[in-house]
C-alpha cells in the first residue's frame, strides 16, 4: 500500500461532539428509528416496480422507435434510482437494523451490474474515508482524460473537458459493467489503494451476479430480437445510467465551492479533524426540492450523508438544519448549491478552470 494511504486526520474536536450529540437528540426526541424506516420499503417497492415495468416494456412491448427510447431511457432512471436509494442505503447498512436485510438489498447492485463487494470498499472505505483527497479518492480521478482536482496532472485537451466530459460520464456504466471490477479483483487495487481480493461465498457472489445481469440485460432480450437493436438498447440505457450517475456525484464533490486535498509528502496527514475534512469536501444541493431528494435517495444532502452514513437518507432533510446550525455555531463554512441548475453551473465553472494552465494550488 502507498505511504499516502497512510493519511491521518486530526483527532476530533468540540464540533463533531456537539454534531453527534445533537443528531442523537434528534433521534430521541423523533421517535424514529435510525433505520428500518417504513417508507424506505414503500420507496423500494416504487423504484423496483418502476425498473420491473420499464424492463417489461422494452423488452416484451414496444413496437417502436419511439417506444424503445422511451423504455430504454426509463429503464436507465430506474436502474440510477436503485443505486440511489436502495443498494447506496443496504451497503452502508443504512437501510436496516438487519445485516441479512442490508445484504438482500445491497446485491440489488449486482443484480444491476455492479459488484457489491468492490463498490463497498470503493465508495464506503476508500472514497468515505478521503473525499476530494488527490491521490486517495478513485472516484475523482479520470486521468488522462479529464483534470478534475488541483494536483492532477494537465494537458492541452483539458480547455475542452467542460464539452466532452458528459460522454465520458455516458460511458462510465458500460466501463464499470465490463472492465472495472473484473480489473479490480484481479489486481486487487482500487486505483491506487490495495483491496482484499474476494474468495469463497464472497467471490462466488461476485461472478452470479454478473452472470445473472448479463442474462436479463443481453441474453433474455436476444432470444426475441436481433443483435443490433440489443445492442443499441443497452448502449442507450446505459448511457442514461453512467450520465445520471456520474452527474449528481459531480454535483456533491466537484464544484467550486468543495475543497481538495493533497496530503503533504512529508508529513502524510491531513490538516482538519475528519467532520471538518467532511464538510469541507462536500457540497448540498437543491435541499428544498423533494423530488430531487426523493429520486436521489438523499444524495443531494451529501454533507449529511458523509457525516452520518449509517443514517437513513429519509432523516437527511432534518439532519441538514442540525448540521447547518452547529457548522454555524462552532464557525464551520457549510456549502450548499440553491438547485440543480446552481450545482451544474458550478461543476462547469470547476471544469473549466481546471482545464486552464494556471490555476490556484489545492487546500
Amino acid at each position: 500500500m502507498s505511504q499516502a494511504t497512510k493519511a491521518k486526520f486530526l483527532e476530533s474536536g468540540p464540533f463533531h461532539q456537539d454534531l453527534k450529540a445533537r443528531v442523537e437528540q434528534y433521534l430521541e426526541a423523533s421517535g424514529r428509528s435510525a433505520r428500518d424506516l417504513p417508507g424506505m420499503y414503500l420507496k423500494t417497492a416504487v423504484i423496483l416496480g418502476w425498473f420491473g415495468a420499464s424492463y417489461a416494456w422494452l423488452v416484451f412491448g414496444a413496437t417502436n422507435v419511439w417506444g424503445v427510447v422511451a423504455g430504454c431511457v426509463s429503464l436507465g432512471l430506474a436502474t440510477a434510482g436503485i443505486g440511489f436509494s436502495i443498494q447506496h442505503d443496504a451497503n452502508h447498512g443504512s437501510y436496516s437494523s438487519r445485516r441479512s436485510v442490508n445484504r438482500l438489498l445491497g446485491w440489488t447492485l449486482d443484480i444491476v451490474g455492479g459488484s457489491s463487494y468492490v463498490w463497498g470498499w470503493k465508495h464506503n472505505i476508500f472514497h468515505h474515508s478521503h473525499p476530494n483527497v488527490v491521490g486517495l479518492d478513485e472516484d475523482i480521478d479520470i486521468q488522462p482524460l479529464c483534470r478534475i482536482a488541483p494536483g492532477q496532472k494537465l494537458h492541452a485537451a483539458h480547455r475542452f473537458q467542460h464539452l466532452y466530459i458528459w460522454v465520458l460520464y455516458g460511458l462510465l456504466s458500460v466501463k464499470w459493467h465490463f472492465i472495472d471490477d473484473f480489473k479490480d479483483l484481479v489486481t486487487g487495487r482500487v486505483g491506487r489503494q490495495k483491496m482484499p481480493r474476494p474468495s469463497g461465498r464472497k467471490l462466488a457472489g461476485v461472478l452470479v451476479g454478473k452472470a445473472l445481469f448479463y442474462g436479463w440485460t443481453l441474453v433474455v432480450p436476444l432470444l426475441l430480437h436481433p443483435l443490433w437493436q440489443v445492442a443499441l438498447a443497452y448502449a442507450l440505457t446505459a448511457f442514461v445510467l453512467g450520465l445520471t450517475l456520474a452527474t449528481v456525484f459531480q454535483l456533491a464533490h466537484c464544484v467550486e465551492e468543495a475543497v481538495f486535498t493533497e496530503v503533504p509528502q512529508h508529513s502524510h496527514s491531513i490538516p482538519h479533524d475528519w467532520a471538518t475534512h467532511q464538510i469541507g469536501s462536500t457540497v448540498d444541493f437543491a435541499r428544498g426540492n423533494w423530488l430531487v431528494s426523493w429520486y436521489l435517495g438523499g444524495l443531494n444532502f451529501q454533507v449529511e450523508h458523509h457525516l452520518f452514513p449509517r443514517v437513513c437518507h429519509l432523516h437527511y432533510p432534518a439532519l441538514s438544519r442540525i448540521v447547518e446550525d452547529t457548522c454555524r455555531k462552532h464557525g464551520v463554512h457549510y456549502r450548499v448549491n440553491t438547485s440543480v441548475g446552481a450545482a451544474l453551473k458550478s461543476h462547469v465553472r470547476w471544469l473549466k478552470r481546471m482545464g486552464q494552465p494556471v490555476i490556484e494550488g489545492a487546500v
